[in-house]
C-alpha cells in the first residue's frame, strides 16, 4: 500500500489540500518540485502505514475486550511464522522504495550538466554578495560584467526562466551559506580552492529574497540579496545592457523591472541601523 503511495501520489495535488504536509509550497525550479513531489509521497505513504497500524490496533481492542471475551483470554501462540515474514519483508520493501526515490531525486537535483545554458559565479564576502557572469562554465572564465553589493546596495542576481543555470560559489573569508528559500534547499560557499556548484532551472519569473543562511560575523543578519528570474529574452537584453556600460539598476531598469531589491524587508542592510 505505502509502496503505491510513494510511486503514484508524488506528484499528485494530495499536499496543496494539506498545506504541503510542513513542506514549504512555491518552489520555482523544475528541481525544487521533484523534491516537493518526493516529500508529498513519502508523507503519504507513512500515513496509510499510520492508518493501517493504528486499524490493527484499535480492532484488537474492539474484538477483544474484556466485555466481549469475558475473563477468557484468546489463544496465545509463541510465534506465527507467516506474519513474522510479513513485517519483516514490507518494511525492507517500503525502505527499499524511498531510499531508491530518494537516491534518484537526490542524485538529479545534484546534476551538474558540462554545458549549461547560463554560468553564474558567487563570490560571498563579509558580508555581502558578487556575482559575476562568465563568458564559460569554465574555471576561471573571463568575466562578461559583474554585480557587487555594499552597505547601502543589496546585490540582485539576474536568471532566465526555462534554462539550466549553474552557480559556482566562492567565499573570500569565512564559510557562508547561498540560499534562497524558494529553491527549497542552500548551499554553503566555502573559503579556499573549494567551489561548490548547483544547478537549477527555473520555471516561473518573480523576485526572490535571498540570505546568507550560515552564521558569519557581525552583519550576519543582513547580508541580502535578490534573485531575480526573467524570460530568456530579457536576460539577453540585461546583459548586453551591461555590456554597454549600464549599472546594474540601469540594467534593469532598460528591461522593465524595478532597479533596486523589492524582496529584504524587515531584513535592512543599513549596517550602522543600531546607531543613533
Amino acid at each position: 500500500m505505502s509502496i503505491v503511495a510513494v510511486t503514484l501520489l508524488g506528484g499528485c495535488d494530495v499536499g496543496s489540500a494539506f498545506g504541503g504536509f510542513g513542506w514549504p509550497e512555491g518552489g520555482v525550479t523544475e528541481q525544487s518540485q521533484r523534491m516537493y513531489d518526493l516529500w508529498i509521497g513519502s508523507v503519504v505513504a507513512a500515513l496509510l502505514v499510520g492508518v493501517f497500524v493504528w486499524g490493527l490496533i484499535f480492532w484488537c481492542i474492539g474484538m477483544y475486550r474484556r466485555g466481549k471475551v469475558g475473563s477468557e483470554l484468546p489463544t496465545q501462540t509463541r510465534f506465527n511464522l507467516p506474519i513474522e515474514i510479513l513485517y519483516t519483508v514490507l518494511p525492507f520493501l517500503v525502505i527499499s522504495v524511498l531510499f531508491y526515490y530518494t537516491a534518484v531525486i537526490q542524485t538529479d537535483v545534484n546534476k551538474v550538466s558540462s554545458n549549461p545554458d547560463v554560468s553564474v559565479d558567487v563570490v560571498a564576502f563579509k558580508w555581502n554578495w558578487q556575482f559575476n557572469y562568465p563568458e564559460s562554465s569554465a574555471v576561471g572564465a573571463p568575466v562578461v560584467e559583474s554585480t557587487v553589493g555594499d552597505s547601502s546596495y543589496i546585490p540582485i542576481v539576474v536568471i532566465p526562466i526555462n534554462r539550466t543555470v549553474r552557480f559556482r560559489e566562492h567565499s573570500q573569508d569565512v564559510i557562508h551559506s547561498f540560499w534562497v528559500p524558494e529553491l527549497l534547499f542552500k548551499r554553503d560557499v566555502f573559503p579556499g580552492s573549494v567551489y561548490n556548484e548547483f544547478q537549477v532551472t527555473a520555471t516561473k519569473e518573480g523576485h526572490y529574497v535571498g540570505r546568507c543562511a550560515e552564521l558569519c560575523g557581525t552583519y550576519h543578519s543582513m547580508m541580502n540579496f535578490e534573485l531575480r528570474t526573467v524570460t530568456p529574452e530579457k536576460f539577453a537584453q540585461y546583459v548586453a545592457a551591461l555590456k554597454a556600460g549600464k549599472t546594474t539598476p540601469e540594467a534593469l531598469a532598460s528591461i522593465g523591472e524595478a532597479p533596486y531589491a523589492t524582496t529584504t524587508t524587515p531584513f535592512p542592510t543599513k549596517r550602522d541601523a543600531d546607531k543613533g
